[in-house]
């Protein structure tokens, strides 16, 4: 029988006697009394079995236990003596120490003896060898071996290093660099004929060599020189080409391009900082170039006419920037290996010659944007041909100004925007001033500035409908200087935003100085270079400013081309009062008739009519019902500011502000419609002038105040027609021109004394 399972961590009573029980049912079926009876006996023996080797073990233990208390005791003493023991070797160590402590110290008094004995003895070998050596010298010259010459001053000057203190230390010098300039120019032919053949076992012999005796600049200034040549020969010969000058700089940026790459690649088996030699050969070459850059580019600008010179500018720019571009994606995966002071010494090289016109650039910018506006005509001998001119324009001017946001961007990446705005501002000046003599113009040509009495009335709608069209014009230039400055504002602050740091504050000189430190750990001279920075700083701090509030005010927001904004909302007032004026010149010229005394006037009438005659019987003049049915046509012809969909000219019509408001206190449900707050500023209009030239009649006879009396009612039927009201001084005038001479001074008791005193010099009433 298996007892082990009673030894288990997880033994379970019950799984036990179930799995005996399963076994007895299989071996003997129906007898499971009988088997808990052996089962039982079984365990019984079992722990009777137990329990006797329990107590063997006990008994066992007990005998055992003085034995080890024994044992244990003796480890004790045997503890207690090795202690006793330590502090005796402890005390004989120190008795050990204090006795000897004056012998070492004699010792180490010898050892220092000896040491400088030593360095004594090397040094008189190494000035005996510097003897031997400068009297082999001369032999070893005669042998030409550079090697062999080279391992004879480098263990000369090791042997100098010794001889610092000697008093002709001085002597020694000169002497061995008299010697290492000998071998220098001894070599210097092999050393010409080893870089432009491009060996690379003798290259990394002079290496060697030069690196032995300190003289790796001088080894340097031979590859310059070398391939410095053969550089600026390849320019020498393009500059001697039919090219343009943008072909010969693409080339010979090509050819730089390339000396780069093939350079780097054997520098990097012969020098041991590959990129830094590489890149102080290409701004020595750029240097040195005959004629420079600089000289290059002022005689190709002489050829140029002026709307050309900028064009030409960023034409060669580009060349550069391409070249730029292409050596920063070079360098990039090795800048960490680059000296980035003369990477940064590089960029300025290849940027230098375009620093002084990127300074100018707003200068030149505008003198371009001007020269190109005024190839845009807007006047023109017909009004219509005019007005086509106007309406062509705006796509012209602002086609304009993108271009020169594109050259802006680049021509300075960005850091020329203040010159830019400038620039703009400069542009949609001249373009608004000539706008402005244009309309001038229009109006001499519709002669609105003069207002002759014509006898015949004719309606002609052309000059308001010509009109029109410029208040239109005007609404889409607003629309798209909205959307321009809008567009100029994130292009700003997409392209030169990065020259904003965190933290810029414009009144912080402090961080200004941060923001230097934060572009200097950039480390990437290629996107560090600020040529505005260096050239112009207050010019770099209005940039800064412009940022900011860009950044803080958000480009919805910006104020950029606010005077431009203003400027054109001032043309489109312009166009606003051209198109009222066409309008009301019909009307102006039918007043003039109201106080003639000829003909048509009021004065004659009074003579050769009774003055019995009832108001009834007269009828309205002439001129007042061809005004009245010019009014009555107005709406007609106002109808396209309502059904017409053209958001321009919504716009313009909504800015522009009509002469003759409504009075205060009235009720003006016209400034919701445009048709009718346009038809309600030339009512009131009419009814203003009609008053101040009814105000001029020198006298009135009874009849003739009658007549004018039943021109004012219809005049204000008319008004009633159309919805309107009649003005207040015009109900006034009307009063008074009604009341009998008797009840005239009661009913200008409540009217304005100015009034009522003229209208009683008109009719005689004193």
């Amino acid at each position: 029988m298996d007892f082990s399972k009673f030894l288990a961590d997880d033994f379970d009573v019950k799984d036990w006697v179930n799995g005996a029980f399963k076994v007895a049912q299989k071996d003997a079926p129906g007898k499971a009394d009988a088997h808990a009876a052996t089962l039982v006996m079984k365990l019984q023996l079992f722990i009777q079995e137990v329990n006797n080797s329990i107590e063997e073990s006990s008994i066992q233990a007990v005998q055992n236990m003085p034995r080890v208390l024994r044992d244990v005791e003796a480890l004790k003493q045997e503890a207690s003596f090795l202690k006793e023991q330590m502090v005796l070797v402890k005390e004989d160590i120190r008795k050990f120490e204090q006795d000897t402590v004056q012998s070492m110290q004699v010792l180490v008094e010898i050892d220092q003896v000896k040491s400088r004995i030593q360095l004594a003895a090397e040094a008189l070998q190494e000035a005996d060898k510097w003897s031997t050596l400068s009297a082999d010298i001369e032999e070893t010259f005669k042998t030409q071996d550079v090697a062999l010459i080279s391992n004879k001053l480098a263990a000369m000057q090791g042997s100098l290093a010794m001889l610092v203190d000697t008093p002709d230390y001085s002597d020694k010098c000169v002497q061995l660099e008299a010697l290492k300039n000998r071998l220098e120019a001894l070599a210097s032919p092999q050393i010409v004929a080893t870089f432009n053949s491009l060996s690379i076992d003798q290259a990394k012999l002079f290496v060697k060599v030069f690196g032995e005796m300190d003289r790796m600049p001088q080894l340097l200034a031979y590859y310059y020189k070398c391939h410095k040549v053969q550089l600026l020969s390849v320019w020498e010969n393009l500059c001697q080409s039919e090219a343009s000058l943008k072909q010969q700089l693409s080339e010979f940026y090509d050819t730089l391009l390339s000396a780069w790459h093939s350079q780097l690649q054997w520098s990097s088996q012969v020098f041991r900082n590959p990129y830094e030699v590489v890149t102080v050969l290409m701004i020595q070459t750029l240097s040195a170039m005959v004629p420079s850059i600089p000289e290059c580019i002022a005689v190709e600008l002489k050829r140029c006419p002026g709307e050309g010179r900028l064009d030409t500018l960023l034409e060669l720019h580009q060349t550069a920037a391409n070249f730029s571009r292409s050596l920063e994606t070079a360098m990039q995966p090795h800048l960490a290996d680059c000296n980035l002071l003369k990477v940064g010494e590089l960029v300025s090289c290849v940027y230098a010659p375009y620093e002084a016109y990127q300074l100018q650039y707003g200068e030149l910018e505008e003198t371009n944007l001007l020269i190109q506006l005024s190839a845009v005509p807007l006047e023109r001998g017909e009004v219509l041909d005019c007005v086509l001119e106007l309406t062509h324009s705006v796509q012209k001017v602002f086609g304009l100004a993108a271009a020169a946001v594109d050259r802006c961007v680049k021509f300075t990446d960005g850091l020329g925007v203040c010159g830019l705005l400038r620039a703009l501002r400069a542009l949609f000046s001249k373009y608004v001033s000539d706008f402005s003599v244009t309309l001038q113009s229009i109006r001499s040509k519709y002669k609105l500035e003069d207002t002759p009495a014509s006898e015949v009335f004719s309606e002609d709608w052309t000059a308001f409908q010509n009109s029109v069209r410029i208040i239109a014009t005007c609404g889409d230039l607003l629309r798209q200087c909205g959307a321009f400055e809008q567009q100029l504002s994130n292009k700003i602050l997409g392209r030169a935003g990065r020259f904003l740091w965190e933290g810029y504050s414009p009144r912080s000189l402090s961080g200004l100085q941060e923001g230097v430190a934060e572009r200097r750990g950039q480390k990437n001279p290629w996107q560090e270079y600020n040529y505005l920075q260096q050239g112009n700083m207050a010019e770099y701090n209005n940039l800064l400013e412009t940022l900011y509030s860009l950044k803080e005010k958000g480009t919805g927001n910006s104020s950029l081309l606010a005077e431009t904004r203003a400027s054109l909302t001032r043309l489109n007032q312009q166009a606003n009062q051209l198109a009222f004026d066409s309008v009301f010149l019909q009307i102006k010229q039918q007043l003039g008739f109201a106080n003639k005394p000829e003909g048509k006037g009021t004065s004659s009438l009074g003579e050769s009519l009774s003055e019995d005659l009832p108001t009834f019987s007269l009828s309205p003049q002439e001129y007042i019902t061809n005004i009245g049915q010019y009014l009555m046509s107005l709406p007609l012809h106002l109808e396209p500011f309502v059904t017409q969909e053209d958001p321009a000219l919504e716009l313009a019509l909504h800015t522009g502000k009509l002469p003759y408001p409504p009075e205060q206190g009235d009720d003006v449900p016209e400034l919701e419609n445009t048709a009718d707050y346009w038809l309600g500023s030339i009512a009131r209009a009419t009814m203003q002038t009609y008053c101040d030239v009814i105000l001029q009649i020198p006298e009135l006879t009874p009849h003739a105040t009658k007549q004018l009396a039943t021109d004012i009612d219809y005049l204000s039927n008319v008004m009633d027609a159309l919805g309107l009201q009649t003005s207040r001084n015009l109900q006034n005038i009307v009063s008074l021109l009604r009341a009998k001479p008797a009840e005239f001074r009661q009913t200008a008791k409540p009217l304005p004394r100015r009034l009522t005193s003229t209208i009683a010099a008109m009719r005689g009433i004193e």
